[in-house]
């Protein structure tokens, strides 16, 4: 099936984006500290560090929903409780970021914010709870304890007296 594939990509995107998000706002931080430069009054070494704390803290955010889909494919199970809020926050984090980039930046990092944004829905969607039909053949008659009555069969011709 596509469910585990999903959730492996899945969990390989996040991870990427995870140091990509973690290297940009360091790299953010040592351009802001070396030009120091005031943006408002604000104190340059505080703008540094605090690029550099939220790039650590959006990085460890992504990881860990990296981690909630690592989870799901290694398991093959749909995530629950805290995971499963962990990839809809995802999800839409990845929606508004989008949104932003379309404007900001351009097509195609909104072309890649989508597509992350669809392989999350779609680990969502493809574990929905239910179990999968077996593989193997299927009784036509169904199993024993199910409760529905057995096929009718066709009544017999009368006999003759």
């Amino acid at each position: 099936m596509v469910r585990r594939p999903v959730a492996w990509i899945v969990a390989l995107v996040l991870f990427a984006e995870a140091l990509g998000v973690l290297a940009v706002n360091w790299f953010l931080g040592v351009v802001v500290a070396r030009q120091d430069m005031s943006l408002a009054g604000l104190d340059p070494d505080m703008m540094s560090v605090s690029s550099k704390i939220g790039g650590v803290v959006f990085g460890l955010y992504f990881a860990l929903c990296g981690l909630v889909s690592l989870l799901v494919a290694l398991r093959d199970r749909a995530p629950a409780g805290l995971g499963r809020v962990l990839l809809i926050s995802a999800a839409v984090v990845h929606a508004l970021l989008g949104a932003f980039a379309w404007g900001l930046i351009g097509w195609t990092a909104f072309l890649f914010m989508v597509v992350v944004l669809a392989l999350i829905v779609l680990l969502l969607m493809t574990y929905d709870g239910r179990p999968e039909k077996p593989a193997g053949p299927v009784d036509p008659a169904g199993p024993a304890d199910s409760g529905t009555p057995p096929p009718l069969s066709p009544p017999a011709a009368p006999t003759a007296p």
